[in-house]
């Protein structure tokens, strides 16, 4: 058995894998150069995952520890590897990274769901779609095609609320800063290849500083996220 193993969400092709949390610990554990095996998790099989403590993914099992929660693994793994490359860069990067991971919480990722939720039971499997349909209509308080109706209009306010992100990425190639990227540019990426892993639809125009980020951070670690299935294959 590998050393470390990842609980990684798909969909009825065990190829799509298309957590936003979970390819922020995928990169987290690419850039730290830690080899690790991911394995299928689907939103029904709580049993693989319960002695975590929770129900969702990521979680990652390494040699005997099992880690849960995105930003938990990322602390894990730059404690546990200090040798390794720097998720954070120091005390400080760390401080503004859980800075960044709130906001991509709170303001990216809700946004970027109520884009595209209604295209990712397409995706799964008859009792997966019947479990996330369900799940999320009650967690919205209407069906799903309601929530991403005149997403084309909506779109320019999502992009609106991009900004901040946009205004660093115009003045350096990565929001880790010029040298290379860091956790907090895995955090943001999640979101957009979640969105680029479930639906067609275009986030971002591709003069946006954003779109240029995104294709660098296709192309990290040999291409990691850009071999993944995805439908927004805009370039």
């Amino acid at each position: 058995m590998p050393a470390r193993i990842l609980h990684d969400l798909c969909g009825a092709d065990p190829a799509r894998r298309f957590s936003p949390f979970c390819w922020r610990a995928k990169l987290a554990l690419a850039h730290k150069g830690l080899a690790f095996e991911t394995l299928p998790w689907r939103f029904t099989d709580k049993a693989a995952i319960a002695d975590s403590g929770q129900d969702k993914v990521p979680v990652l099992r390494d040699g005997e520890r099992v880690v849960s929660d995105s930003w938990r693994i990322a602390e894990y793994l730059e404690d546990a590897y200090p040798d390794r490359p720097s998720l954070f860069g120091g005390p400080g990067g760390r401080a503004l990274a859980r800075f960044v991971n709130a906001w991509a919480d709170a303001v990216q990722i809700p946004g970027i769901a109520s884009l595209v939720v209604a295209d990712i039971p397409a995706h799964l499997g008859p009792e997966d779609r019947a479990y996330f349909v369900a799940s999320r209509e009650r967690r919205y308080g209407r069906p799903l095609a309601e929530v991403t109706a005149d997403r084309e209009a909506r779109v320019v306010q999502f992009r609106q609320a991009m900004h901040p992100v946009r205004m660093v990425l115009r003045e350096r190639p990565w929001l880790g800063g010029a040298d290379g990227p860091a956790y907090a540019d895995h955090i943001v990426f999640g979101g957009f290849q979640w969105a680029r892993c479930v639906s067609a639809f275009p986030l971002l125009t591709p003069d946006d500083p954003l779109h240029a980020w995104r294709e660098r951070m296709l192309d990290l670690f040999d291409g990691l996220a850009r071999r993944a299935p995805a439908e927004d294959l805009s370039a």
